[in-house]
């Protein structure tokens, strides 16, 4: 595509669509123009000029024109027939849904290689951080024992503001859902869900290790309650939710946690929409980084960027798969943690290899321990809403 001016199909105009729209017309240089946007809702005000909006996917799908199918909407089912007939239509795709992406990875990974076109979603994972081209490119050869951090912007604000500005958690809430950080139903972000389809898809470029989203388990803030802020505080902690996928032994696990982070630790000092992701290898030890996790400009950069990206011929070479040495998944590893309950009967203590510490008064209990990542996905315990566990560094 190099050398020449790309007509983009853009499905979706919501914050990114927007977002998207707004860098593009800001940044010099990129010869790119968005000739279609299909939306659901013809009737609804939008800021620019109607001729652009269509209701029917097929004046984009179907037009010999359009080079580069942008997917930017909601809807994983709906997400995933626009990327997959547009790759089976020979057009690059770019896309920015992690749920649809990590749900689907082998057969998009697949209709690449059939039908020898590119299908970039850096936007999917951290939104301007680009830790997939990193992954792709800078640590193709290096031995990487880590990937982990804080990749959903929505609860890093929540969590921000409860223990900066002690906000309660449900007016932290919606002052992100204000902000277009987090969603109506934020339930995805809270419960962990969101930033698990990321650590999904960040374990396939890392490690070239396929893994289901189910297979990974994921725990959110959604229990999270003063008792537990408390807690953190008492020992200069805050409390962060992390995702992260690690290399062991042949094997390689991954999961989403809210951790107790101590003040030495880099992830400490990132707050509000901000991501900051940690990369551990054999030769390089750590390395940091940290963009804007959540926004409609922030998102849409990662889009033009992986756009910008077309005009160059540039496209996911999955080095790790190639090199035939991936790590095969695993829950079979022992965690630390801080586990808050109510009453004897609301948790099982029999699942814990040991416990190191024990509190008890009137209105909470706590214990400190440590238990097999399977054995804590598999708890039925966890479910109640008296009940809260935290990961402790």
């Amino acid at each position: 595509m190099e050398n020449k001016i790309i007509n983009l199909g853009i499905f979706g105009f919501g914050v990114v669509g927007q977002g998207l729209y707004e860098v593009l017309n800001r940044t010099k240089g990129i010869n790119a123009r968005i000739k279609k946007i299909c939306i659901k809702d013809p009737n609804k005000s939008r800021p620019i000029d109607s001729s652009y909006f269509t209701t029917d996917k097929n004046e984009i799908l179907e037009d010999p024109t359009i080079d580069v199918v942008v997917e930017l909407i909601n809807d994983t089912e709906a997400a995933f027939e626009i990327v997959s007939t547009a790759l089976r239509n020979g057009k690059a795709v770019v896309s920015a849904s992690k749920r649809m992406i990590a749900e689907n990875l082998p057969t998009l990974y697949q209709l690449q290689a059939e039908n020898k076109v590119p299908f970039l979603y850096e936007a999917s994972s951290c939104a301007s951080i680009p830790i997939i081209r990193n992954l792709e490119e800078y640590y193709d050869n290096d031995l990487l024992n880590a990937v982990e951090g804080i990749c959903n912007g929505s609860t890093n604000y929540i969590l921000t503001k409860i223990f900066e500005e002690n906000l309660s958690f449900a007016t932290a809430l919606q002052q992100a859902q204000d902000l277009g950080f987090a969603e109506t139903d934020p339930t995805l972000d809270i419960e962990g869900y969101d930033p698990k389809f990321k650590i999904v898809i960040l374990l396939l470029h890392a490690f070239g290790t396929f893994v289901k989203p189910e297979e990974v388990f994921n725990f959110g803030i959604h229990h999270l309650n003063d008792f537990d802020i408390q807690f953190a505080k008492q020992r200069n902690c805050t409390i962060k939710l992390i995702a992260q996928c690690r290399r062991q032994n042949g094997h390689v696990s991954a999961y989403v946690l809210p951790h107790l982070i101590k003040e030495h630790n880099l992830l400490f000092d990132v707050y509000n929409e901000y991501n900051g992701i940690l990369l551990e290898s054999a030769f390089t030890d750590k390395q940091f980084f940290v963009g804007k996790g959540a926004g409609g400009t922030a998102t849409g950069s990662a889009v033009l960027s992986d756009i910008s990206a077309l005009l160059y011929n540039y496209r996911y070479e999955y080095k790790k798969i190639k090199q035939n040495n991936q790590p095969s998944f695993t829950n079979d590893v022992k965690l630390k943690i801080y586990l808050r309950y109510k009453t004897p009967n609301q948790v099982d203590l029999a699942e814990f290899f040991s416990i190191s510490e024990k509190y008890e008064s009137s209105e909470w209990r706590y214990v400190v321990g440590t238990i097999n990542l399977q054995k804590l996905k598999e708890a039925g315990w966890l479910k109640n809403k008296d009940v809260n566990v935290l990961v402790l560094e």
